[in-house]
């Protein structure tokens, strides 16, 4: 059931673009906000307590009509409930439609789009160089695949829709820690900046180990997926010893292993703009191709009875 559900579900993921404003879930911004005063009030305790059972208090809903549906009507409740919960666990954004925008932005030679659009990407600051951006938007996309599809599905795979929507709500938990503590960097109340940096950081590790499995095995997918002895270089390749956030670790592997996938070597005579478009192009090819595998090695699973 939960394959068929999966299967559906990705389908309608990649019709229903008009329908992705719904997947922001705004709404949920006043009750993670209340959440975050109660940590504020609780300081004694570590945040990491109170913001996990904000993620379990928001799942549990899922939990209760999983349970109560059980089997009836042949299951098909059920099936229905998965459907749309993995609608809205997805993304926000599709992958594909974000890079399809990003390279119009390109072959416009529009600088305020491609920035806006890179920005969205990457979530970070942009590197000045074109090249540079190229290969950074290349890794985001590889980063942002994980986060927005394959740590959904693989949560999805083990306990159903109710691991895909907790893993969705940390993401959001996460995203607002992050924009409430940029709208805080400026108040006058130092106490109120140490608590939202204290349930920023809570959020972000939350997260991050949540997304630490299906990271590492994203990035083994890309190896699969794509040149298999660029990727394996580059998880091997040494990097700068230092330590990071389980988040980071894994977002610093993936782009690494992806970049190292993709393989893109220079053309003679292309323009960087070109460049750039074969490069995100490539990398959305390399995370759909990636997506085929995993929907097989899925069904293979769900044959032999080792899904929930």
């Amino acid at each position: 059931m939960n394959l068929l559900a999966l299967l559906v579900g990705l389908v309608i993921e990649r019709l229903a673009t008009q329908m992705f404003h719904l997947r922001e879930l705004r709404w949920l911004d006043s009750i993670i906000d209340a959440g975050f005063r109660f940590v504020s009030r609780i300081g004694n305790w570590p945040a990491i307590i109170p913001v996990a059972a904000l993620v379990v208090l928001l799942a549990l809903p899922i939990f209760v009509i999983r349970y109560s549906l059980g089997d009836a009507l042949f299951g098909f409740p059920y099936l229905l409930l998965a459907v749309v919960v993995l609608f809205f666990s997805l993304g926000p954004n599709d992958i594909g439609e974000d890079v399809d925008v990003y390279c119009k932005a390109l072959e416009e030679d529009d600088p305020e789009k491609v920035q806006a659009t890179a920005k969205a990407l990457t979530e970070t600051d942009l590197e000045e160089d074109i090249l540079s951006r190229s290969k950074q938007v290349e890794a985001a996309v590889c980063v942002q695949a994980n986060n927005r599809l394959f740590a959904v599905i693989f949560w999805f795979v083990v306990l159903g829709p109710v691991g895909a929507w907790a893993f969705r709500v940390s993401d959001l938990i996460r995203r607002r820690a992050v924009f409430n503590a940029a709208r805080t960097e400026t108040t006058v109340d130092d106490q109120e900046a140490i608590a939202g940096d204290n349930v920023l950081i809570a959020a972000a590790n939350l997260h991050g180990w949540l997304a630490w499995i299906p990271a590492r095995l994203t990035a083994f997918g890309y190896a699969l997926a794509g040149s298999f002895d660029g990727a394996t270089a580059a998880w091997r390749a040494p990097v700068e010893v230092k330590v990071l956030p389980h988040r980071e670790q894994s977002e610093q592997l993936l782009a690494r292993v992806g970049n190292g996938a993709l393989a893109l070597q220079s053309n003679v005579g292309e323009s960087d703009c070109d460049r750039a478009i074969r490069g995100a192009m490539a990398a959305n090819g390399l995370v759909f191709r990636l997506l085929f595998i995993w929907a097989a090695v899925i069904a293979a699973m769900t044959l032999y009875g080792w899904s929930v």
